[in-house]
This record gives C-alpha cells, structure tokens and sequence, in this order.
C-alpha cells in the first residue's frame, strides 16, 4: 500500500502539447508536484525544464509503459490526483465514408488509454484515502454531430466510463470528475484530427475568441484543488461565441 503523500502530486497524461500541457504548467506554477506523461520525450524534456515537473515518456495504450510509469510514481511517493487528458480525433467522415483505423485509433487513446491508466492507479488512489481522477472529454461525449461520429463515439463512451467510476469509488472516498471543453484552439488538435493546415485553419475561422489551453488548465486546476468533499461531477466549458455544439458564431 502507498502511504498517503502530503503535496498535492498528479499524473497528468496527454502533457507534450495543447491541454495536457498547460495543465502541467498550471498545477506545478500553483506548487504541485506532475508526473508529466506523453510519448514524445524531448518535448516532455522542455517541459520539465520549464515547469519543473517530472518527464515520463509512455504510450498510454501500452500495457508496459502503463506498469513502468505506475512503478516509477510509486517508488516517488506516490500521487493523489490522476488527470486523463491524453486523447484525440481523427478524421471527419460520415459512417458511410468512416475509415475504420482512425475509428480505432480513437478508441484507443481515449477510451482503453484511460482505462488502463485509471486502472492502474485505483489501488494507489484508494490507500491515499482523497484520491481524485479527472477526465477530460469534450462537447463531443453529449452531443452528436454529423462528421464526428468516430469522435462522438469515443467520447461518449469515456463520458459513461467516467460515471460508472464515479458511482463505483464513492465508497472509496476518490472524487471522479470531468470536464468537457467546446471549441479549444490548440497547435495540433484540428491538424491531427484533418492532417490539412488550412482545413484546421478553417475551424476556427471568423470566431472570436475560441478557448485556449489555458483557459481549460485553468478550470482543471480549479477542479482539482477544491477541497476534497468537493466534487464538481460534470463541466462543461465553451467560448461565449459557441453556444451550443450546433451553433457557432462566425464573424465576417
């Protein structure tokens, strides 16, 4: 069993860019200790020179890595806090057009990543007594639109998982939270998912102010450091511009 740590310690998955990273940003800034994960170590190497945080490169969706990043916070110290955010889209197919590997690209990352990754800690974060996960998912886990139904799916199902664990480790004392962004301009979230700098481009065209990494940090950190009794279930968090999946407000 892990003894129970006094400084607020994370793992923070997904941290090489977007989201991920200005969550690693934010939490060590505030005088936590992050673990930051992703598969790209030199840019996890930067980030640890900047922040402070310590670098682990791993594949979330490999069992291997999964083990060795657990062994690794456990021989530190241990974590109280486990803050899925590693994820993604690909593709903006119709069902009729879906290309089956980035259908299963999606469920990897985002559904069996967390899992394995959750999984994995639930022994570490049920001995710590306030153990928290937070799930990142997206607008796209509650509403459907056309294009996105590989992304759709993958969250919605993350989504479920998310409260069945809530429901599951109540008894546990472990706070399960998620949060759920809107349109967030990031540097490589579009690129990916459409692979065209211009097709990204066109995402954000004409909105004023979408959100940005930092805006979603920032509701992340606020979620986790409220004091343990306190649980924010579910946020979600859009630009004023967006006020709804389906309606976009697009200047000129």
């Amino acid at each position: 069993m892990t003894e129970r740590v006094q400084t607020k310690t994370a793992v923070v998955t997904g941290a090489s860019t977007g989201i991920g990273e200005a969550t690693v940003r934010a939490l060590t800034a505030d005088g936590w200790k992050v673990f930051a994960v992703a598969r790209r170590a030199e840019r996890l190497e930067a980030l640890a020179a900047e922040s402070g945080a310590v670098p682990f490169a791993a594949d979330i969706t490999n069992d291997d890595d999964v083990a060795a990043l657990l062994s690794a916070v456990t021989e530190a110290g241990g974590a109280d806090t486990l803050i899925n955010i590693a994820g993604g889209a690909r593709g903006a197919d119709t069902l009729a057009n879906a290309q089956t590997e980035d259908w299963d690209w999606m469920y990897q990352v985002n559904v069996l990543g967390t899992l394995k990754l959750t999984r994995a800690f639930l022994p570490m974060l049920r001995a710590n007594g306030e153990g928290t996960v937070l799930n990142l998912t997206s607008t796209a886990a509650l509403t459907a639109y056309e294009g996105g139904g590989g992304y759709n799916a993958a969250k919605f199902a993350q989504h479920a998982m998310t409260g069945a664990l809530r429901l599951e480790e109540a008894e546990n004392n472990i706070r399960v939270i998620e949060v759920a962004p809107g349109l967030v301009r990031t540097e490589e979230f579009a690129l990916n998912r459409l692979g065209d700098a211009d097709a990204a481009a066109k995402v954000y065209a004409g909105v004023e102010k979408p959100l940005t990494a930092e805006d979603v940090a920032d509701v992340v950190k606020y979620a986790v450091s409220l004091p343990h009794h306190v649980n924010l279930d579910e946020i979600i968090v859009r630009p004023v511009a967006q006020a709804a999946t389906h309606k976009l407000i697009r200047k000129g």
